[in-house]
């Protein structure tokens, strides 16, 4: 329930966040049909990377969300990209929110935003999905499962995303990105042993098949929107990390959360999954290369390690960012980078252990 404190719900704007409302009124008097006001926001607690806020007129309530102050690096928080990949999964029926319009200027607020429906159903804020009973934990997870599927199974030139991403190479370039990125905001963020071990281990363990699909890159459970009574997902959310990638990448991203605990990424390792209902990591992996036509999901326990390598490397740039007083959200996570490095580690130490065995 820590999380749920932390990001559920909004509260007033936080400082260093305001913008000018009247602009964007004016702006959506134009852009939105039916708009009608008074207008009133409202900042959502979550939205680490990109802020998030709640708008709220007598006859719809919208969210907008923005690119955050600052200086920011090359290609991130790229919020027209979000808009842009919703706008062509919603034609193509795939749950998300709708998208009412998109600003690439920053002379309205100050920075690019996107205004798009507010989905009102059920958050988890974490994959043991609190408060349902036993049989229903199972629907859930499987209900999850069946989304990043049917994401993977989307055809990306039929919905106008062929230049949405590069085909092809996708692990040996995020390796090389993040890699570097690492090394970057060491300045800011220092080095840990274990992320540098990590590094080596996945450059020369790199895979030789590759696929390209539509990815989310952030699949979880507490980007998801489920119907208020129901195990089916009403929406997808926080498309920032999407890209043309590999399906399997970003499946083991959703599936890492066998092998994290809970406060992290939503993880259940440490509790008793069959007393709860909730499928085993083997079910869950055997149910994700059934839906999508697979006898089995190839190198799964690399991309783990990947997935968990690029996480760190994620946290620590909120760390880095900490450090240079950027960071979007009083609650950021790079506290928590040293602790899913050496995750990391640990999983790259029991793949070698495999091999021998």
């Amino acid at each position: 329930m820590a999380d749920a404190d932390k990001f559920a719900g909004t509260g007033p704007v936080r400082q260093g966040h305001e913008f000018d409302l009247s602009a964007l009124y004016r702006w959506m008097e134009i852009q939105i049909a039916d708009f009608l006001g008074p207008l009133k926001v409202e900042q959502f607690k979550g939205g680490q990377s990109n802020p998030t806020y709640r708008l709220i007129t007598p006859n719809r309530e919208y969210v907008l969300r923005r690119k955050p102050p600052g200086t920011l690096l090359k290609g991130a928080h790229a919020v027209e990209r979000e808009a842009r990949v919703m706008a062509a999964l919603g034609k193509a029926g795939f749950p998300v929110p709708k998208i009412y319009g998109k600003c690439d200027e920053s002379s309205v607020i100050g920075s690019p935003f996107f205004v798009m429906e507010l989905v009102k159903g059920r958050i988890f804020w974490g994959s043991t999905f609190e408060g349902v009973s036993n049989e229903d934990r199972h629907l859930y997870t499987m209900e999850m499962n069946r989304v990043l599927a049917q994401l993977h199974g989307v055809d990306y030139q039929a919905v106008a995303l062929g230049d949405y991403g590069r085909r092809g190479g996708f692990v040996a370039r995020q390796l090389e990105r993040w890699s570097s990125q690492y090394m970057t905001d060491a300045e800011d963020a220092g080095r840990d042993e274990a992320m540098d071990r990590v590094i080596v281990w996945l450059k020369a363990n790199l895979p030789e098949r590759d696929e390209t699909s539509l990815t989310h890159g952030d699949f979880r459970v507490d980007n998801l929107i489920f119907h208020p009574t129901e195990p089916r997902v009403l929406a997808v959310l926080d498309w920032e990390l999407s890209t043309l990638g590999d399906p399997v990448v970003d499946f083991a991203y959703n599936a890492m959360m066998y092998r994290l605990p809970s406060d992290i990424a939503g993880g259940i390792a440490e509790f008793d999954l069959k007393a709860l209902g909730i499928p085993s990591e083997d079910e869950y992996v055997a149910q994700y290369a059934r839906s999508t036509g697979r006898p089995n999901v190839p190198n799964f326990n690399y991309y783990v390690v990947f997935n968990m390598f690029r996480f760190a490397a994620i946290l620590h740039g909120v760390k880095a960012r900490s450090a240079r007083g950027t960071a979007v959200s009083e609650s950021a996570m790079g506290d928590k980078f040293s602790r899913v490095a050496g995750y990391a580690w640990k999983e790259a130490q029991r793949s070698m252990k495999r091999k021998v065995a």
